[in-house]
This record gives C-alpha cells, structure tokens and sequence, in this order.
C-alpha cells in the first residue's frame, strides 16, 4: 500500500518543480526528501521527476500519475473529515417515521428543514407510517424517531416519550353543510353527521384522541367511510360524505368544497408525541432532539402548531 506522506511530497514537488522550495513547504530538509521521492519512485517501479543540476519536471508517467495521486490524497482528506463527523454526531444516517397527519405541521417541516441545513452530511430517511406501527418501528430500530399521535401503552419501558402538547382539532365540513356557516360547532352538533376517520385497523392516534373525545362527553360516533391518508379524508368531506375532526394543522389543504370550523371545546386536541429507544440512543438522534428543543423554545410554546 502506497504511504500517504510520500504521496503528499510528490505533490507537493510537482506543484513547485523544485525540491529546495518544496523542502521549504513541507519543513523538511532537502536530503530527506530527495531520499523519499526515490523511495516512491523504487516502490512505483518507474521515475516520476527528470532532474538536472538546474531543472525539475516531471516524466511522462509522473505527468499521468499525478491526478491519481491528489485524488488519493483528496479522498483521504474527506474521509479524515467525514470521520471526525461521525465521531461527533454530524453525519451518519437517521430513519424518521412519522403520522401522516403530523406531516402538515410547522413542527415537522421546521424541524426537518433545520436539521437538513446544520447537518448537510447525515442521510435523513423519512417514513410515513400509522402512529400504532411507529411504536414497534422504533423498538425494532427500523426506525430511530416517531413522531406519532399515539401513546403507548403503560408500562412500556423501552421508548421514550416526548410530549410536545396538543394541537387543536377543527372540524372539516363540506362547505354546504349548515355547520359551515357558524363561527363555530360544538361535538353534540357534530355527532349528528357520519364521521369521516382512518381505517380502525390502521392504528391511527387521532382515531383514539377522537373517541376519547366523543366517550367523554357521552356522544356516540357514527361511522363513517374511511381514509388511509388525510387528505383522502379531506376529499370525502368535499364529498357530502361525512364530517371530519382533523388538526388544524390540516386547514392548509385548501380544498374547495370544503370549509374548516373551530370547536367550542378548547380541550379538544391531538397530542404530538416524539419516540425514541430508551436505551442506545445515537448522537444524531440526540442531535435531532436538539433542533427540536431549540424550535420549541424558539416559538415560546410546549405545543406543536
């Protein structure tokens, strides 16, 4: 294997077409590098420089070898970078999953255009997933981060939660229902209508911060058609074919047809919540951890909005 410092001094002879100014670059003493050009010339099998009392150029071979050897050199260069940042936790790959309705949030875009700009090198994958699967994806290391709508269950040791509070729920109406024209509806009202969710199979939080919601103000539910992203449930509203209680985060769909009305009920919210493996957890998730927390402080608010 070639020695990385003799190639630095053929370089750095080559650039200078003189051994005493190249000496004087690289600190030495002529001697020594003069004995160590002929050491690579020995182990390359053929001369790099032609030399006489007054002139130094290269061979041709030492014409053709030269951009391999800076490349060589350029490479070992990022590769002493690129691991000095994985030492540090700024490059590397990170898995994401998220909610799909979490993905309209300012939250989630913020954070991921600032953790993109401060760590350029770290590969953010990001997955789009049912909050009731991000939980067993973060166990099984699939992924490094959920961020889902979903509390596990109690008793759950090995995810960490991160509570980043409640986003207020409106309610999404098709813009000729009666509802459509007040300030305001109130889930009595609501739960006069067929409610538009995700499949029950689909392990969705908001489905459950919903029931919650209608259970503990003794409202039934009435099913409705289902969707398996939010915005197929916002095109069913402009439908007729129900009313939907999403977050409003969700009013930037603006889709016509449809019109979105604040609750009465200011309780009415869908968590945001952050899972991370409990134990082992990288410096890059700890990193992402980091740009959350400064956005949140940033804003002046625990809530994602």
């Amino acid at each position: 294997m070639l020695d990385l410092r003799k190639l630095r001094y053929f370089l750095t002879v080559a650039e200078e077409l003189h051994f005493g100014r190249a000496a004087l670059r690289l600190h030495l003493a002529q001697p020594p590098l003069t004995r160590q050009i002929s050491a690579l010339e020995t182990e390359l099998g053929f001369r790099l420089f032609d030399r006489t009392s007054r002139t130094v150029t290269l061979t041709a071979q030492g014409r053709h070898f030269l951009p391999y050897a800076r490349a060589v050199l350029d490479q070992a260069s990022l590769t002493e970078v690129i691991a000095g940042k994985l030492a540090a936790g700024a490059a590397g790959q990170l898995a994401l999953g998220y909610a799909s309705s979490i993905a309209l949030s300012d939250l989630f875009s913020q954070t991921i255009q600032a953790f993109a700009q401060r760590f350029p090198d770290v590969q953010l994958t990001l997955v789009e997933s049912a909050s009731g699967t991000l939980y067993s994806q973060v166990v099984d290391g699939r992924i490094d981060i959920g961020m889902s709508r979903l509390q596990p269950e109690r008793g759950q040791t090995d995810v960490q939660v991160l509570s980043l509070g409640g986003e207020p729920l409106v309610a999404a109406l098709s813009s000729d229902n009666p509802l459509a024209s007040q300030d305001e509806v109130t889930l009595a009202q609501l739960s006069a209508y067929p409610l538009i969710l995700f499949p029950a199979d689909y392990g969705s939080g908001l489905n459950e911060s919903i029931a919650h919601l209608y259970r503990h103000n003794g409202l039934p539910m009435r099913p409705g058609p289902s969707g398996r992203q939010i915005t197929s449930i916002i095109a069913l509203v402009a439908a007729g074919q129900g009313v939907a209680l999403v977050p409003q985060c969700t009013k930037t769909l603006a889709k016509k047809g449809v019109t979105y009305r604040p609750l009465a009920d200011p309780e009415a919210c869908a968590q945001l919540l952050i899972l991370t493996r409990t134990q082992g957890r990288s410096l890059l998730v700890e990193a992402f951890m980091g740009v959350v927390d400064e956005l949140l402080q940033s804003s002046g608010s625990p809530t994602a909005q």
